[in-house]
């Protein structure tokens, strides 16, 4: 495959890695006389303006799990797979107006700091552990294993050379330089990510149409394949276990997205790095705009290839290198890195170095949310309450480097997993509808007390694997352990304090959740946006 590689796409793959080293290097700099301390490592000095947020924020979340995995999801169920983007501009809305400004008013670096401000620090300490090992072992190891897939399938580099050449790169300038040099590099990711994906797009649909346009293409996959447009599955398709009809709109889905969006360190951790609160979310409404468009370049290319793959006229036409690597509906993850062969010299380098950006950004992002946790949640906790700025910041470097290495010891262990966008969702699915009941009633419901948040995020394990034994959907199972693990936590409570509000309540005002014109145009234009969206592709 490697041969498809002409001089021009190894030039502007080399200037994009150049570039990005550059500048992580450039902004991580120690200023003449400053010593840096957490607040510059961990929050990038809280100058991020909403632009930047808004671009990291993006580039944070698209990984390889939505080039390869949304692509491959494309491929095999279709369009139904965007309601994961789509939804989640509306989670980051409700997270902007509802969420941060508790978190920015409390001037948090960790969501774990959170549970100890709101509950304690025994469940603090839970948390921190569990989320360093979600990271670690899931997380981080996914995205490195799809990323050195991506690699071995394009460009023939074997799958180890690979792991390791990806956490180098993502380690050599976030490592030194911390969240600023993340959050600076991925306003540069981002644009390399929506140009790459863009281009691949047309390609796919010019490709499908027999060289006749963009939406010559869309019509022509829409007639080939018109099931793959339906945004609501029916029981009778194959994929309804994975997307459960209405369930998406009303279920489990938000679960997902609420834990994802609003509790997830590594995406949370730029927002608390804003000038304010006003800039943070200028910039997460930037993010639910850019997350309207983000199924263009991820979902529909895992449509045309369908239709290509399907269409023995469009195969013929593509010749012998249509057939190497040529991707089914047992490997759908495939459909992705096959388009790409297809791409014309210059381009192909321009799209292998979208998808790069899109692996090193989450790479990075996750390791400094990982040691940050470490360092500020374990390490100032438990180990050293008294470090210095240097050595925090020298122990924030070491526990991404260590994260670094046993994610990548795992990484190759996950070979063999089909649509690994989906099973990610799933196995985090298990913990995350504990964790968001825990959150949601910590922030809005003043009664709710430590002991039952203790109690109801142990219990949600037990609940949420006893709902694996039935044959209901993954997606419902995690909305019924969300409500049922809430029901847990209010019941005790009540029992607890007899009604009474815990001491460590969160008051709540509308002063609180007031937002800027700006905001609430922008809002409401996503909402019609969405509301369109879904009138148009429901069946």
């Amino acid at each position: 495959m490697n041969g498809n590689f002409e001089f021009l796409d190894y030039l502007i793959f080399v200037c994009y890695a150049i570039l990005i080293l550059g500048v992580g290097l450039w902004v991580s700099r120690d200023k003449e006389g400053h010593q840096k301390n957490a607040e510059d490592y961990f929050l990038a000095s809280k100058s991020l303006p909403w632009w930047a947020i808004g671009a990291s924020l993006i580039a944070a979340n698209i990984s390889a799990e939505q080039f390869i995995g949304m692509s491959g999801s494309g491929f095999a169920l279709g369009l139904a797979i965007a309601s994961y983007e789509w939804m989640a501009a509306i989670t980051l809305i409700i997270v902007g107006k509802y969420f941060l400004p508790i978190f920015i008013e409390k001037g948090l670096y960790t969501i774990p700091e959170f549970v100890e401000k709101r509950f304690s620090t025994n469940l603090k300490t839970i948390l921190a552990v569990f989320w360093i090992g979600l990271y670690v072992f899931v997380n981080l190891a996914s995205v490195l294993y799809l990323g050195s897939l991506a690699l071995e399938t394009i460009m023939g580099i074997p799958m180890v050379y690979g792991v390791i050449g990806l956490a180098l790169f993502a380690a050599a300038y976030s490592l030194y330089g911390g969240l600023s040099a993340v959050a600076w590099t991925d306003v540069i990711q981002v644009v390399f990510l929506v140009l790459g994906g863009l281009v691949t797009t047309y390609l796919a649909l010019n490709t499908v149409s027999s060289g006749e346009g963009v939406l010559a293409g869309i019509k022509t996959v829409y007639e080939a394949a018109p099931d793959r447009f339906a945004m609501i599955l029916d029981k009778s398709n194959p994929e309804f276990k994975n997307l459960p009809g209405i369930g998406v709109l009303v279920g489990g889905l938000w679960v997902a997205n609420l834990y994802y969006w609003g509790f997830n360190q590594y995406i949370i951790q730029r927002t608390l790095a804003a000038k304010s609160l006003k800039e943070s979310q200028k910039g997460i409404l930037l993010a639910a705009i850019l997350k309207l468009v983000i199924p263009v370049i991820v979902v529909v290319p895992g449509i045309a290839a369908y239709v290509m793959v399907n269409d023995p006229e469009i195969m013929a036409g593509l010749g012998d290198v249509a057939l190497q690597n040529t991707p089914s509906l047992g490997q759908a993850d495939k459909a992705y890195p096959w388009l790409l062969q297809f791409l014309p010299t210059g381009m192909k380098g321009l799209a292998f170095a979208a998808l790069t950006a899109a692996i090193v950004s989450s790479l990075a992002s996750m390791l400094n949310s990982t040691s940050t946790i470490f360092t500020m949640d374990i390490y100032k906790q438990y180990i050293n309450k008294n470090a210095s700025d240097k050595a925090t910041v020298n122990v924030g470097r070491l526990s991404a480097a260590v994260a670094l290495i046993i994610a990548a010891i795992t990484a190759p262990l996950l070979g063999g997993i089909d649509q690994a966008f989906q099973f990610i969702q799933e196995y985090t699915g298990i913990v995350s509808p504990g964790i968001l009941a825990v959150f949601m009633l910590g922030l809005f419901w003043k009664k709710t007390t430590n002991k039952a948040a203790i109690i109801g995020a142990l219990a949600s394990i037990p609940i949420a694997l006893a709902f694996k034994g039935t044959d209901s959907p993954w997606m419902d199972q995690m909305g019924y352990t969300a409500i049922l693990t809430m029901v847990v936590i209010v019941v005790t409570s009540l029992i607890q304090h007899k009604g009474k509000d815990d001491e460590k309540g969160i008051p709540i005002t509308k002063e609180l959740f007031k937002t800027s014109p700006l905001f609430n145009i922008g809002a409401f234009a996503v909402m019609i946006v969405l509301v369109a969206l879904y009138a148009i592709f429901w069946k």
